[in-house]
């Protein structure tokens, strides 16, 4: 793996890689944990719909989609999954939906963190074993993850929990999500560079855009952040079980009702 890209053959994949997939021309990527013999656990609330809002965007975004046949065709290994949504397992090809693989990289530095420009690639944070990972995962496909969020609780917050174990208590900005936290913080750059652009000039404003950039991605990682806690996946799936369909909510009442 290095800086500039973290693409992996198939056959080098082992049982608990956090592995993702660009879609859409790069605009987004989907994650998910590879559990062995080609079989890949993710979060979803549907195949071709892992970036969905729960709003009017989606309609925009799913018609701009190519058309493709595994989302037509029942696949012979895994079966028909074009409605499936939760947490699913599927087959290496219908998960990389004509993709290619990428391994997310777990204990890196921050000077390679903030060295990948593009989020949800890598974290500080450190990874589980993979059977405690694999535990997780399988445990999650019969249990589920609680209400999928593009902002707080998507496909990438449940491959980094299944490593980590970690959550975020506070519900202050992103969840775990480093994908969601490079969009929150490019839109903050850019929101407030308008005036910096005016009192600086533009090297100053670009170089005051890109500080706020890195200075607001390291912020959100997991491995950074103060506000997380490991919370065993029992415990999750109980609270979530109990009417919490949210693991934030999960974890404020695990901290005496923070949130």
């Amino acid at each position: 793996m290095g800086v500039l890209s973290n693409k992996i053959h198939w056959q080098q994949l082992q049982p608990g890689d956090h592995i993702y997939s660009w879609r859409q021309a790069y605009i987004y990527a989907h994650h998910g944990i590879y559990i062995g013999d080609g079989m890949v656990i993710h979060f979803t609330r549907g195949a071709g719909q892992e970036i969905g809002t729960g709003t009017v965007i989606d309609r925009l975004l799913l018609t701009s989609m190519p058309p493709n046949s595994s989302l037509r065709t029942a696949c012979p290994r895994c079966g028909g999954q074009s409605r499936s949504h939760g947490v699913i397992s599927s087959c290496l090809n219908c998960f990389l939906s004509g993709g290619d693989p990428y391994l997310f990289e777990y204990g890196v530095s921050p000077v390679f963190f903030l060295a990948k420009a593009r989020g949800g690639t890598c974290t500080l944070a450190q990874s589980d074993p993979p059977e405690q990972v694999l535990h997780r995962a399988l445990f999650l496909l019969e249990n589920g993850f609680g209400n999928y969020n593009i902002f707080k609780n998507n496909c990438e917050d449940f491959a980094i929990y299944c490593k980590t174990g970690l959550l975020v208590f506070t519900g202050i900005g992103v969840g775990r999500s480093g994908q969601a936290a490079s969009y929150m913080a490019a839109a903050g750059a850019l929101v407030s560079s308008p005036l910096r652009f005016l009192t600086a000039g533009f090297g100053g404003f670009a170089l005051a855009g890109c500080g706020m950039y890195c200075a607001s991605r390291l912020a959100s990682d997991i491995g950074y952040r103060q506000d997380v806690v490991k919370v065993p996946v029992e415990r999750l799936v109980m609270d979530l079980s109990s009417g919490l369909n949210d693991p934030v909510k999960t974890l404020a009442s695990l901290n005496g009702g923070r949130s």
